[in-house]
């Protein structure tokens, strides 16, 4: 390819929304331009290398046995109100109706579309495991997009999803799956960090993200520095600083020294600091907020478990058993108290996990009256009997509490787990931090910041089973399959790529994703250097070498900077300086700071040597 043909259209300045690396060097780089508020266009050379990441991903899908399909991108509504996600993806899913005043969707993922296509088509056992994917355009209506096509409202992924028979089918094709994105990622030239993750509004019983460390990254990672462990916040565990009561008996026993509680007067104190200042101990010294245990009242919404058994939930409105994903009742709301140690933090994605529902919030604070009898800030598992109490681990290790009395100015102190009060629930719902230690080794653990490029989910039944999806078993029984996602977003790993590939002049490509290889730089482009430079780029294709000739009258300073802007991994500049006696040429690899003169003769066979290394 002519450079004076191409549409490379290059930017000197940086343009005012871009922030990060890649969205400034994207667009500067003639790859990519905007038409609205997260909705970006991408010209021929950023489309070279998109793909380039679309081939890679391909041929690795393909190598495991997956089976490339292509749905249509709007999706009735209908399927998604089966799914019972129709409500609860909220503003970000487009709907849309056509003129017969029916429901559509502009797809912000597939498991509907798929499983609807596979409903249709599954009737015996033989048919599994199957795996379908596509790589196809997806649109979420972002509250702020930014960073590019980091964070657009379009964009581009290739989602697989898989059906089985059983649960050791699906870890299987899990596994495998996980293996291939590592294969996808190295070939991309990225360093992903993988780490367990919650399965959030997609279900199912477990996940794996694949991460990019990132000043900006959306996602909070937690590593360890002396094991290989790694978790996204909302899902990661820790050691336990304190001792865990397994059961109310054991927690009486090392309650039973405790003095009974008792009433205090706390006028107007209802947050822990405050209460910090204001209680004393025996010494003067002000109390603890690892001494007290915090009380927060829940709003759930879609809950996914049956509630008939628990505290105050016996008259909660609930829709047909058939309509949960699980096979069992779904509640559209309901409130829950969650108790956990003063100086920790309730993790939300943990609580919705806990109690499969489709969102948890922080009850309003008339709600909270309303269901304990006191304002916000007085709440306290002590004589709480209008709501289900979770407890948090951390509270079963406290057997001299302070916590609040459910009436305004009142809490107690000196209250045990056990003894004065039990949970409905108890699991960990701690958010874990930097500073805290390791569940597996107990080494000190670290954040890091990263931007999630692919996820992949055991999503078990969730959607086969709200989709009416079954198959006959090899007895003739009808069964309902279990069934795997796996996304990856390709917009946001070619950005990522950038991310990680780059220095001041501008992008540094790995050769995999390069838009073109080699980028062939005459000096004054006529004479001997024309007919030189030509031979060489018809040369280099017949080999499978990806040419940029800059046949561009410009000065050779303007050629150098645009070669490096555009981040072609090889440079070859032929000059008449350099055509006396044996003709060579100067080669130079992008990120290098030092060229060399090689034969013109041998340019070509080392070129392609590099290419293909």
């Amino acid at each position: 390819m002519n450079y004076s043909s191409a549409f490379i259209p290059t930017l000197r300045e940086v343009p005012a929304d871009a922030v990060i690396a890649s969205h400034r060097l994207m667009f500067r780089a003639g790859m990519l331009r905007k038409l609205a508020n997260g909705l970006f266009a991408y010209l021929p050379l950023g489309f070279r290398s998109f793909r380039k990441v679309e081939r890679i991903i391909r041929e690795e899908m393909d190598a495991i046995g997956a089976l490339e399909i292509k749905p249509t991108v709007v999706v009735p509504g209908e399927l998604w109100k089966e799914s019972g996600r129709w409500d609860a993806m909220g503003e970000e899913m487009l709907r849309a109706k056509n003129r017969l005043g029916g429901d559509f969707v502009i797809s912000p993922t597939a498991e509907e579309a798929f499983t609807a296509i596979v409903r249709d088509e599954l009737s015996s056992y033989r048919q599994l495991p199957l795996t379908l994917y596509q790589i196809n355009t997806k649109y979420r209506d972002e509250i702020r997009p930014r960073y590019g096509v980091m964070r657009g409202r379009e964009f581009v992924m290739k989602d697989a999803y898989s059906w089985h028979g059983d649960d050791e089918s699906l870890d299987k094709t899990y596994r495998t799956m996980g293996e291939a994105y590592r294969r996808i990622f190295k070939r991309c030239g990225l360093t992903v960090i993988s780490v367990t993750a919650d399965s959030g509004a997609m279900g199912g019983s477990g996940s794996e993200e694949f991460m990019v460390e990132s000043e900006i990254g959306d996602n909070t990672l937690i590593l360890c520095r002396r094991c290989d462990y790694a978790a996204n916040v909302e899902k990661a565990g820790c050691k336990p600083d304190f001792i865990p009561r397994p059961s109310p008996d054991c927690a009486r026993s090392a309650a039973a020294e405790t003095a009974p509680y008792e009433k205090i007067d706390t006028p107007a104190v209802k947050t822990i600091d405050a209460l910090c200042a204001f209680i004393k101990n025996g010494d003067g010294s002000a109390a603890s907020a690892r001494e007290f245990i915090k009380t927060l009242i829940y709003r759930a919404v879609n809950v996914e478990m049956d509630l008939s058994a628990a505290p105050g939930c016996a008259r909660l409105e609930r829709k047909n058993a058939a309509e949960g994903a699980n096979g069992g009742a779904v509640y559209p709301e309901a409130f829950f108290a969650v108790a956990i140690r003063g100086d920790l933090d309730v993790n939300e994605a943990k609580l919705a996990a806990a109690l499969k529902a489709g969102g948890v919030g922080l009850a309003s604070d008339s709600d909270v009256v309303r269901l304990t009898g006191a304002p916000v800030g007085f709440a306290g598992p002590v004589g709480l009997d209008a709501l289900p109490v979770i407890l948090d681990h951390s509270v079963t290790g406290m057997n001299d509490a302070i916590t609040g009395a459910l009436a305004k100015d009142l809490h107690y102190r000196h209250v045990a787990y056990g003894r004065d009060f039990e949970g409905w629930m108890i699991e960990d719902l701690r958010t874990v931090k930097a500073g805290d230690r390791c569940p597996l080794c107990g080494g000190e653990l670290y954040e890091k910041k990263g931007n999630e490029l692919g996820h992949i989910f055991k999503l078990g039944y969730k959607y086969t089973r709200s989709m009416r999806v079954s198959y006959l078993d090899e007895h003739g029984k009808s069964c309902v399959p279990t069934m795997g996602s796996y996304g990856i977003g390709l917009d946001r790993t070619l950005a990522s790529i950038i991310e990680e590939h780059h220095d001041d002049a501008g992008i540094v490509w790995p050769m995999s994703v390069a838009p073109y290889h080699v980028i062939i730089v005459p000096i004054k482009y006529g004479g001997n250097v024309k007919i030189l430079a030509d031979s060489l780029a018809a040369e280099l294709e017949a080999r499978g070498v990806e040419v940029l000739l800059d046949d561009r009258d410009e000065r050779p300073g303007v050629k150098f900077k645009d070669a490096d802007l555009i981040g072609i991994p090889c440079r070859l500049v032929v000059s008449e300086k350099n055509l006396e006696g044996v003709p060579k040429v100067e080669l130079k690899r992008r990120g290098e700071t030092e060229s060399r003169l090689i034969e013109a003769a041998k340019a070509a066979d080392e070129l392609a040597a590099i290419v293909q290394a």
